[in-house]
């Protein structure tokens, strides 16, 4: 299961609370594609199957899918706003390789 940073859970904590609807997760899957064989998806949603995967960080529920999971077990989700850096980035060890737009991986 991916694991939020403090930064990462504010951030969106605060996206969620801007979208006004109850019973919102975050959803991080892994889908086939991208320019390295996976690429992440991220967003929100309020569907859930059984078997899901679910954590809360700071208030933030995050769901993974089943088949994504596995490719996700030990990933950190991270949010930066630097004048270098801004925005989402995923740090997954299991990724034997990354691309250069840092979304997709293999």
């Amino acid at each position: 299961m991916i694991t939020l940073t403090d930064n990462a859970s504010a951030k969106v904590g605060a996206l969620l609370a801007d979208e006004d609807e109850v019973g919102l997760a975050l959803r991080v899957a892994v889908r086939p594609g991208g320019c390295s064989g996976f690429s992440y998806e991220m967003f929100f949603d309020s569907e859930f199957a059984d078997d899901d995967t679910t954590n809360e960080y700071e208030g933030v529920k995050v769901v993974v899918d089943a088949s994504s999971a596995m490719l996700l077990e030990g990933a950190t989700l991270d949010y930066k706003d630097g004048l270098q850096e801004t925005g989402f980035s995923i740090n997954n060890p299991n990724a034997e390789r990354t691309c250069g737009c840092g979304s997709s991986f293999s």
